[in-house]
């Protein structure tokens, strides 16, 4: 629940905080990063600046459950800070609210250990166990399936079973990475032969990540009134996507190269506790849809089981950028239309014995808004290639071309709340290498 750290009269003596778009105090999202010519350590986001957790522990600024958070959170990984759990994690966040708050009698020993943001470099927050991606959008499962079933476009189980796919943890990497064009087998209608070579069809996917903590004992499912304890945090995904490649190898496997080259998100986890006013009942089923089955369904899930989070995708292509046009504005969504709760995807995860375990990571699936505007890949926006978008610079797209860069951006608001921010998901398209 809300508690006095999520206070919209909070005011933080942190130069820019106050107002900050995605970092003011009511935030405090956690990152690993690396001063000029210094380790890798974990840190806070506190509007342009990180504070440097190590420091605080150092200066005795830390204790209790507290410091018991930070000192898990030492080395250049969290994965030992997400294993703890929600109390810890609150100790911790109490104890930074109140040293950054404006007036803290801790000021000028807090004060050395913050960095400028545009100083340091960030790097992945944790090692990624395992990845699995959901399909948990119904708006862009729909516009997809009646791509290829115009009269049947979600399959039987869809509303059944929370569908899913293991995906490649080693590739998934952190904001700003460039993203190397896939080579791989492509054969479209027109051709009788497949062919190998880049992919033609490169497309983005605007999806939440979510962080494993505590896990379970391979065997033991995770029950879904239990499931919140273990998430401990969330960033913005983008699942790069060759639908070119996917399309010829995805059946009857499923995907795998057209997916396995790439996945990038944000480099901050925002915690469950920094989300807590955002919680809303999930969107409500249409009726005649089946109610979950047992393991998945719990009372306190379907009050407030959802999030409300604003997604945006926004495209920079070179076209732009030579005109010194801004991003252009490809999609506006929201997390309200997941089918299915992040605490119903890991409760299924688990329901079979799989052991999930600190630092994996799960992928939403794309969440596409009902309307055109707010499709959340080009595949959906463009019909699948045949209507191209059309660029103020008087570019097209149909899918995504060497150099554009694709920025991923989210904002849960809610009135009497101060609005929070993930920071920006981004990756710029590099040419494929020449085929072997």
């Amino acid at each position: 629940m809300p508690d006095d750290t999520h206070d919209p009269e909070r005011r933080s003596w942190v130069p820019g905080a106050d107002g900050h778009a995605d970092f003011p105090i009511q935030n405090l999202p956690v990152g690993v990063f690396a001063p000029a010519g210094a380790s890798r350590r974990a840190g806070i986001a506190i509007g342009d600046h990180v504070l440097d957790l190590a420091g605080l522990l150092a200066g005795g600024l830390l204790d209790g459950d507290a410091r018991l958070a930070a000192e898990a959170a030492s080395g250049e990984t969290l994965n030992g800070f997400l294993a703890l759990g929600p109390s810890p994690r609150r100790a911790l966040r109490a104890r930074l609210s109140a040293l950054l708050t404006r007036d803290a009698a801790e000021e000028r020993r807090v004060e050395p250990h913050l960095h400028e943001a545009g100083s340091v470099t960030m790097h992945m927050p944790a090692r990624v166990g395992d990845y699995t991606d959901f399909y948990a959008g119904i708006h862009h499962a729909t516009n997809v399936g009646k791509q290829f079933r115009p009269d049947s476009p979600l399959l039987p189980n869809y509303k059944y079973v929370p569908i899913g796919y293991h995906g490649r943890a080693s590739s998934v990497g952190v904001s700003g990475a460039a993203i190397r064009r896939p080579n791989g087998q492509r054969k479209p209608a027109s051709e009788t032969v497949p062919s190998f070579g880049p992919s033609r069809n490169l497309d983005y996917e605007l999806e939440l990540g979510v962080w494993i903590g505590p896990g379970n004992e391979l065997g033991e499912p995770i029950p879904i009134g239990g499931a919140a304890r273990h998430i401990a945090g969330f960033c913005l995904l983008n699942d790069w996507s060759a639908r070119d490649i996917q399309g010829w190898e995805y059946q009857p496997l499923g995907p795998f190269l057209a997916k396995s080259f790439a996945t990038t998100i944000s480099p901050w986890i925002v915690t469950p506790e920094a989300l807590a006013p955002f919680r809303l009942a999930p969107s409500a089923r249409p009726d005649g849809d089946p109610e979950p089955l047992p393991h998945l369904l719990d009372a306190a899930d379907q009050t407030a089981g959802g999030l409300d989070i604003e997604l945006e995708v926004l495209l920079l292509t070179p076209g732009l950028k030579e005109t010194n046009r801004p991003a252009h504005r490809l999609a506006l969504s929201s997390t309200r239309h997941l089918y299915w709760t992040v605490a119903q995807m890991v409760a299924h995860h688990a329901s079979g014995g799989c052991n999930l375990q600190p630092g994996d990571l799960l992928g939403t699936g794309t969440i596409s808004a009902p309307g055109p505007d707010g499709f959340g890949s080009l595949l959906e926006t463009t019909n699948g290639g045949r209507k191209p978008v059309e660029l103020p610079s008087g570019e097209t797209r149909r899918f995504l071309e060497d150099g554009d860069e694709v920025i991923l951006r989210g904002r849960a608001r809610r009135d009497g709340f101060t609005p929070i921010g993930f920071g920006e998901c981004r990756g710029t398209i590099l040419p494929a290498r020449p085929a072997a």
